[in-house]
């Protein structure tokens, strides 16, 4: 006898404000090259008491302090919601990851190289842990529950200091042992020297860091963020027109790329820069539009999950690991 499991569609996910303490819940962590976020996450898909700590660092033991940070975290939301069975964690890193190993492949920013965090971390909380890309995994939550939710074939693209990004084909994630997604080194027209060691890289020219350091580099003039260039370039400033137009065009590029080989029928921008709004969306789609032919051309949108995607995505994922079949 075969027995058919109706799927339970996906709730809605939402910050929780001022709702009583749940019964049960799982711990989400997303570890960022600045800034660590946490959460409490319950059956109904709310958010509980959001924590944003500068990431910990340890030049000497870069991943024992993140596990260090993660159990200090979980005995503090056990101490807040007494009431509350915690039943995993959802645990989600930059860089190279090997997920089903549960092993931080690789940091380029903070540092760690070949770290059991599954191991260490279940070895100190006493909890399972679903671990994961940080971009990938807030792909996952974008297809689940915000802007992909119903498309098959999507490129989730995270622009910020650097560039990521999660690709589903058919419906499923390319993971490709942890390397696929680094569109931010793929090499673009006009690209620099980048510190990976190879030279042309997309990030050299599209992330949020890079427009930030190109306008410092040919005006001369400090500026706090790619906000700031922006402004510059409404305000007619020929350096920063450039750079911003540099960083449109080579994001075009990529996004063209994606679509002349995967056919992706959409393309979900995260991460700082995306909240440009229609002053990154606007030239990019002329752009993009203009670079193809025949080609499908991607819907081009932002994130509906915002910053926390990658939170809310590792939560989901803890939530799987002990929802059973």
């Amino acid at each position: 006898m075969s027995v058919v499991v109706e799927p339970t569609p996906e709730p809605e996910v939402r910050s929780s404000t001022g709702k009583p303490p749940p019964a049960r819940g799982v711990l989400a962590f997303d570890v960022g090259g600045t800034d660590m976020k946490a959460a409490l996450l319950d059956d109904a898909g709310d958010l509980h008491a959001l924590v944003r700590i500068p990431t910990p660092r340890d030049e000497r033991h870069p991943g024992d302090a993140i596990v260090a940070k993660v159990a200090a975290l979980t005995g503090e939301y056990r101490a807040r919601f007494p009431d509350c069975s915690i039943e995993s964690i959802g645990f989600v890193v930059p860089g190279l990851v090997d997920e089903d190993a549960g092993i931080g492949l690789m940091s380029a920013n903070l540092g760690w190289r070949d770290y059991a965090f599954t191991e260490n971390i279940t070895r100190a909380t006493g909890l399972p842990v679903a671990f994961g890309h940080d971009v990938s995994i807030a792909g996952e939550a974008e297809m689940r529950a915000g802007a992909g939710r119903g498309l098959r074939d999507v490129v989730m693209m995270v622009i910020g200091t650097g560039i990521a990004a999660a690709v589903f084909c058919d419906g499923r994630r390319v993971r490709a042992g942890g390397y696929a997604g680094e569109i931010g080194h793929a090499a673009v027209p006009g690209g620099f020297a980048c510190p990976c060691g190879a030279t042309g890289c997309l990030e050299t020219v599209g992330s949020a860091g890079a427009i930030t350091r190109r306008y410092s580099e040919l005006s001369g003039s400090p500026v706090s963020g790619a906000k700031g260039v922006l402004e510059a370039a409404r305000r007619g400033d020929p350096h920063a027109v450039q750079v911003w137009d540099d960083a449109v065009r080579a994001l075009a590029f990529s996004i063209c790329q994606l679509s002349a080989v995967l056919g992706t029928e959409a393309v979900i921008l995260g991460g700082g820069l995306a909240q440009a709004g229609p002053a990154l969306l606007d030239p990019l789609r002329e752009r993009v539009k203009s670079g193809l032919s025949f080609h499908r051309v991607p819907h081009l949108t932002t994130s509906v999950l915002g910053q926390d995607a990658g939170l809310i995505g590792a939560g989901l994922r803890a939530r799987d690991l002990v929802a059973g079949p």
